[in-house]
């Protein structure tokens, strides 16, 4: 990708006087050396992906170690009982991000964007509000290349690794790229879009990464919610024409110096966090049991 900052992506698609998705979606076009039509018809085949990833949710499933399965359909009966706080539309957004989430958990197929520990965090706020709305896919793919590009610019200033910037790097970026996707959705503008990325990472920076027994379960599902539903917030506030006073690319390296200056044992390493709470411990043992005797 030929954009090193948000500055420069923003000026250029200033300059172009097109819309926001357009020049990422053209500055792909060079990069990747395809067709445009190759180009949309891969987003929209991504777009698929994340509504199948949905819709193969199936409740027995667990993971190998049997700590991640079935609270997506928790929270399914949850809502249909009428006993949580808030509207559908919330819970609807906890509910797809715990069961995509899940599908990752239980080794079915996910679109990692960007990665698959944050997988759960783009379908789960894009599927209800595309419900909600009525958005035609075609919408949809146009803010799925608002996200790629402030996704892409983030991976180059600084990271989406847990290994190397913690949780904040995957499901802090997952967060911002949905932020944007939102913003985009509720027709806000390409600044705004911005000001949902800076708002989205500021929210989550520092967040560690620290996976029991070393696998991308827990706390890993659970934290697509939360960043699922900063997105929300974020791009709600955006469109409302709250500004974040840092720029995003200041806020972007800020997330990166944050990750170098975090110790080795919050970097999925499991050494660290809640991977060395005595139970996690536990757990750990009582897994590397089981698959002695499989």
């Amino acid at each position: 990708m030929a954009f090193q900052s948000i500055k420069e992506l923003l000026e250029q698609n200033s300059a172009e006087n097109i819309p926001l998705w357009e020049t990422i979606l053209n500055d792909d076009l060079t990069s990747q050396n395809m067709s445009r039509a190759e180009s949309l018809e891969r987003m929209q085949y991504f777009w698929d992906a994340m509504k199948h990833s949905v819709d193969s949710y199936d409740p027995k499933d667990r993971s190998n170690s049997g700590l991640v399965g079935g609270d997506g359909e928790k929270m399914r009966m949850a809502i249909a009982s009428g006993q949580l706080y808030g509207d559908t539309f919330m819970n609807e957004i906890i509910m797809c991000a715990l069961k995509v989430s899940e599908c990752n958990a239980c080794m079915k197929r996910i679109v990692a964007t960007p990665t698959a520990g944050s997988c759960g965090v783009m379908p789960a706020v894009l599927l209800p509000v595309v419900k909600a709305r009525q958005i035609p896919d075609t919408t949809v793919v146009e803010a799925l290349y608002i996200a790629a590009g402030f996704g892409q610019v983030i991976a180059t200033r600084s990271s989406i690794a847990g290994s190397e910037g913690g949780c904040q790097a995957e499901v802090g970026t997952a967060s911002a790229m949905a932020a944007t996707a939102l913003t985009w959705l509720g027709n806000g503008t390409a600044q705004m879009c911005a000001h949902a990325c800076s708002m989205a990472i500021s929210n989550l920076m520092g967040l560690v990464c620290d996976p029991i027994a070393g696998l991308v379960e827990i706390p890993c599902v659970q934290r697509n919610v939360i960043g699922a539903m900063n997105a929300i917030s974020c791009a709600n506030m955006a469109l409302a024409g709250i500004c974040h006073r840092i720029p995003t690319d200041e806020v972007i390296d800020a997330m990166r110096s944050v990750g170098d200056l975090m110790s080795p044992d919050f970097k999925e390493t499991a050494r660290g966090g809640l991977a060395a709470t005595p139970t996690a411990k536990i757990i750990l043992k009582e897994i590397n049991r089981k698959n002695q005797f499989q």
